[in-house]
């Protein structure tokens, strides 16, 4: 009992730790960077009790779509920040809430958290490089691609999507290695609804080479970049 309320109180204090930190004008939560090392819901020291590898193979069968979670530039010296992202869920509809996962060592996500604010692209079947682009860490991802600007978070739209999902950060808990990242929907809307969705399955993403590099096609599919 004593390592579970150890457990719950280091997820409380991460999620106090990402808190609002201000309040902008337009009333939307700023959230902090990420939470502090010593916050990890495993202990370093924990045996893993089944083989990740095997874990990845297994969890791998288990098809999903693919989006990409984009968010505005937080302040001058930023651009807008991205990543291919296939571990996307609605989650509550009164209120309208909607989760996704990344990975704690993730260099896009506290660009995301001080923004705020994220929108989340729905790819098409069609879009298989654009997802390989959004999932390499340390290029300009926007460099050619279309979008305009989400109407409530100001988020990039990406073009050519199947939906587009426009969130505030409403709450972030530690899971492991990952973030659980809660967001309240602002606004949302369908773009083409005849197109099939980008699909990812055993480390494969239709429409585009196998990818492999731990970027989107890690464990609990989420994006490390």
């Amino acid at each position: 009992m004593a390592d579970v309320m150890g457990h719950a109180g280091m997820a409380a204090a991460a999620v106090r730790y990402l808190r609002l930190a201000h309040e902008a004008p337009s009333e939307t939560e700023s959230v902090e960077v990420l939470p502090r090392p010593e916050l990890r819901c495993v202990s370093e020291d924990e045996r893993a009790p089944v083989d990740q590898a095997e874990f990845r193979r297994a969890l791998g069968s288990f098809a999903t779509g693919v989006t990409v979670v984009t968010a505005p530039a937080a302040n001058g010296n930023d651009g807008p920040a991205g990543f291919a992202c296939q571990s996307f869920s609605s989650l509550s509809l009164d209120p309208p809430l909607v989760v996704f996962m990344v990975g704690r060592a993730s260099t896009t996500w506290p660009r995301i958290a001080r923004a705020g604010v994220f929108c989340v692209n729905v790819l098409s079947a069609g879009q298989g490089e654009l997802c390989r682009a959004f999932a390499v860490s340390g290029a300009d991802k926007f460099s050619g691609v279309t979008y305009d600007a989400a109407p409530i978070s100001g988020s990039p739209r990406l073009a050519g999507t199947l939906a587009w999902i426009d969130c505030t950060i409403h709450a972030v808990h530690t899971g492991g290695d990952h973030l659980i990242v809660v967001g309240r929907v602002n606004a949302l809307g369908t773009c083409d609804e005849d197109k099939a969705p980008l699909l990812f399955h055993r480390s494969r993403v239709q429409g585009a080479p196998s990818l492999r590099s731990g970027k989107i096609a890690c464990p609990h599919g989420a994006g490390q970049e």
